[in-house]
C-alpha cells in the first residue's frame, strides 16, 4: 500500500514544522523523495566533515535534528492524520549523518562518500531486521526517525569495515 502524501495538506504553507520535515523542499522533489532527502543529508554531512570537530558535529547534529524532528513530525501527523508521508525526509538527513560518521576519523575520498550514501539508501529501502520491525512498531515522530537512525548506524558499521579492511 502506498503511503499517503502530505503535499496537499491544507496547513503546509503556514507550518514551519512542515518545511523542516520536508527538508525545506527536498522531500517535495520527484521521483524518490527519500533519495533527495539523503542527497541533502550527504551534502550537509560533507560540509560538516570540514569542521574541526567533525565527528561531534555529525553526531550531535543528528541528535539535535532528531529531537526537533520528532516533535515537528508528530505535530504534522496530528494535524494531517497522515503517518510517515513520503515527503518527510528530515529522517534521511539525520540517518545519513550517522552513516557518514566514520569518515570523520579516516582519510576519505569521493568513493567513500558515495559508498556511505549507497549503504544508507539500501538499509533505508530494504529495512532488514530490526529496521523493519522498528518501522512497523513505533508510531509518531519517534517511529519516523528511529528506523532511519538505525539504518544510518548499520551503514556506518559497514562503511567502517570497508575502510578498515578493503585496500
Amino acid at each position: 500500500m502506498a503511503k499517503q502524501s502530505i503535499k496537499n495538506w491544507e496547513g503546509r504553507h503556514k507550518s514551519l514544522a512542515f518545511w523542516w520535515s520536508v527538508g525545506f523542499g527536498a522531500g517535495l522533489l520527484r521521483p524518490a523523495p527519500g533519495t533527495w532527502g539523503s542527497l541533502l543529508g550527504i551534502g550537509l554531512a560533507v560540509a560538516l566533515l570540514q569542521l574541526p570537530f567533525a565527528a561531534w558535529s555529525l553526531f550531535f547534529g543528528a541528535v539535535f535534528v532528531s529531537l526537533i524532528s520528532i516533535a515537528a513530525i508528530g505535530s504534522i501527523e496530528k494535524a494531517s492524520g497522515i503517518h510517515d508521508a513520503p515527503e518527510i525526509v528530515i529522517d534521511e538527513v539525520a540517518g545519513q549523518w550517522l552513516a557518514v560518521l566514520p569518515l570523520a576519523f579516516f582519510p576519505y575520498g569521493f568513493g567513500e562518500i558515495i559508498l556511505s550514501f549507497a549503504l544508507f539508501r539500501v538499509f533505508d529501502i530494504i529495512k532488514p531486521w530490526p529496521i523493519g520491525f522498528i518501522d512497523k512498531h513505533l508510531s509518531g515522530g519517534l517511529g519516523v526517525m528511529v528506523d532511519d537512525l538505525v539504518a544510518g548506524i548499520f551503514a556506518a558499521i559497514l562503511l567502517l569495515i570497508y575502510i578498515q579492511y578493503v585496500p
